[in-house]
């Protein structure tokens, strides 16, 4: 079970990802969901010292960051694969304010989250659309495929994103493209051998693509792909529609089948009216409880991590830590109180059978051995008194 704040910690004196997954760390939380604010490139042609080189050679691009290498000329050029030697001709693209230096930046910072044990995942930028199918689109689909390179480098759990909005489009065709547009990902996925799954987020809003029973249809629809279970924004798309343990129940059982056992999710806080998210809260200003869904997650037992999207980003990741704690130790105090009961019982009941054997015992004695038995019995009171 991990608890992490989505993005560098509030409190985090420093800005960068070193310093927010060592401070993460201090705060003894064990997640930390990387935020790609922007996925802005800067093209350039090779130069003569490019040639041969790989682009994921740290030592020749020690302050650049290639996230693709397009060869061929004119609309011809096509991506290939970051291990491959650079050509003359070919076409870099190149990070603008990347969240590290180079590719051994990205592998060092993998390590110090590995060593301090806490697990890295990747969102994608928060405005994302695969259902217009327009130069929208295609830049979404370059954020979401970036995002997989960056999140491998680092060796993180989970790329997650959004899916778009439905526009003018029906459910059904919005849904259609976005099945296209999922499989061309998850295909390039397999191509590139991007091992990191692709989480589908589900949208807290009405007019945004990605209710609870969307994400799912796409999971099935497409191999690979796993729902990122967002806890305020099914809330909110129910109107309050989650209140009892049974419900969070629900919801877990149906991505069981994708995520296998290994959950990850969003929790915080939020406002929300007539099936419409308006903003995140803290989690105690809010009417989403955590209680039940930490009483859900200990009856199963589950693997889940569980990022707070929270104003208070933080701290609250660490109070649903508390609260994890707390109802745990409740259930392990009346664990111990019904088993101290049970011994008692089972010590009354053994005592209770002692009787009854006795006195069975003493009931078969023939009259004769009762009498005698008795009489010394007699004695032993007489000289006592004496």
């Amino acid at each position: 079970m991990r608890f992490g704040p989505s993005g560098i910690p509030l409190s985090c004196k420093g800005r960068t990802l070193r310093d927010g997954i060592e401070d993460v760390h201090t705060l003894g939380l064990t997640a930390l969901e990387v935020q790609i604010v922007r996925t802005n490139v800067m093209e350039r042609f090779v130069t003569d010292d490019d040639i041969g080189k790989s682009p994921i050679d740290s030592e020749h691009f020690d302050a650049e960051l290639i996230i693709e290498t397009l060869r061929g000329s004119g609309k011809n050029r096509i991506g290939v694969s970051l291990d491959e030697k650079i050509k003359k001709g070919d076409l870099l693209l190149s990070m603008i304010n990347p969240i590290a230096k180079n590719y051994g930046h990205l592998r060092e910072l993998g390590e110090i989250a590995k060593n301090l044990d806490v697990v890295l995942s990747v969102h994608t930028p928060y405005y994302m659309d695969l259902v217009a199918n327009n130069d929208l689109t295609d830049r979404s689909i370059e954020s979401i495929r970036w995002a997989g390179i960056l999140a491998q480098a680092m060796d993180a759990k989970m790329v997650v994103t959004h899916l778009g909005m439905y526009g003018d489009l029906s459910k059904e065709d919005a849904r259609a493209n976005i099945i296209e547009n999922i499989q061309l990902i998850q295909e390039w996925y397999n191509e590139f051998k991007i091992r990191v799954p692709l989480g589908l987020e589900t949208s807290g809003r009405q007019e945004i693509f990605g209710d609870f029973d969307e994400i799912i249809e796409i999971c099935k629809r497409v191999k690979g792909p796993i729902p990122v279970i967002n806890f305020p924004h099914i809330h909110a798309r129910g109107n309050g529609a989650l209140k009892k343990k049974e419900d969070f129940q629900e919801l877990f059982d149906k991505t069981n089948k994708f995520a296998k056992g290994n959950f990850y999710t969003h929790f915080s806080g939020v406002e929300h009216e007539d099936g419409n998210e308006i903003r995140y809260t803290p989690i105690k200003k809010g009417d989403l409880k955590f209680e039940p869904l930490a009483e859900c997650i200990l009856d199963n037992d589950y693997e889940i991590t569980i990022i707070s999207g929270s104003p208070l980003l933080e701290h609250d990741a660490m109070y649903m830590k508390v609260i994890m704690e707390r109802v745990l130790a409740k259930r392990e105090a009346k664990a111990e109180r019904q088993k101290q009961k049970e011994a008692e019982k089972k010590a009354a009941e053994k005592e209770e059978e002692k009787k009854k054997k006795a006195a069975k015992k003493e009931s078969k004695r023939p009259a004769s051995k009762k009498k005698s038995a008795n009489k010394a019995s007699k004695r032993k009171t007489s000289k006592k008194k004496k």
